[in-house]
């Protein structure tokens, strides 16, 4: 790869969210250490094509640059991961690069994950305060738990769990396994457990923990290594537990 003067990309376009998607190719000259990301740029500052024709500058969502915001993912080599990670030189050329399929698409490989998001909403994947005011430290996680609860911590709603995810489609209603996840990080907060058996009622909802088929698709691909899987099993036993106490009329938060 070192040796080569140009990297071609294959781009799969759309010009708006109603128009049908189409292929373009673009050679950019060749850099050392390059990312996707970086390729992309190239294109932006000079939009001509591979044969040489002017076009409209690739559009794609980004933001940190650091595998950290979750903004920049897209379909590299058959594969939805992060562009900003996606090193030139670790891929075969030519590069292809798509949309995530799972999301709206809004134009070229910028997609609207306004559907995570929802999803977080559905479970209520925050912390409720009385007022503004400033309530102190608060309670302390014990080690042990505030050990494997930081890597649920480490979701950055990129995405692509839900891009691998089977039954996240437009036949399904399922808000896949990040939002299951961060449902199972905050009421593991002492503060958090507080409101645990709201967190559980919204995975109970149409749409939630039903709808995972156990395909282990998710955990595979999580840019951070979350265990995914894990927390999946862990909302099942708690919704299996809310769901009995809420048959027996418990108060009981759990």
């Amino acid at each position: 790869m070192a040796e080569a003067s140009t990297v071609t990309f294959i781009i799969t376009r759309q010009d708006s969210p109603e128009s049908s998607p189409y292929e373009e190719t673009f050679d950019i000259p060749y850099k050392p250490g390059m990312n996707v990301i970086s390729g992309l740029m190239e294109i932006r500052r000079n939009p001509v094509n591979a044969n040489g024709e002017d076009t409209a500058p690739v559009q794609w969502d980004m933001n940190c640059l650091e595998e950290v915001c979750g903004a920049c993912s897209m379909v590299i080599n058959g594969t939805a991961r992060q562009s900003c990670a996606a090193l030139v030189d670790e891929l075969e050329q030519p590069i292809r690069l798509e949309p995530m399929s799972t999301f709206p698409v809004i134009r070229d490989l910028f997609v609207d994950r306004e559907q995570m998001f929802d999803a977080l909403k559905q479970i209520k994947a925050w912390i409720p305060i009385d007022g503004t005011y400033d309530l102190g430290p608060g309670p302390r996680m014990p080690e042990k738990k505030r050990q494997w609860a930081y890597e649920l911590s480490k979701c950055m709603t990129c995405g692509v769990c839900l891009e691998a995810c089977p039954n996240v489609n437009d036949k399904s209603d399922f808000i896949g396994p990040a939002a299951l996840s961060q449902a199972r990080l905050f009421n593991a907060h002492p503060t958090g457990e507080m409101n645990a058996s709201e967190r559980l009622e919204g995975l109970m909802e149409d749409g939630g923990i039903g709808g995972c088929s156990n395909a282990q698709n998710c955990v595979q691909v999580c840019p951070k290594g979350i265990p995914l899987t894990t927390s999946i099993a862990a909302m099942n036993r708690s919704t299996n537990i809310q769901a009995f106490k809420n048959f027996f009329g418990s108060d009981e938060a759990h």
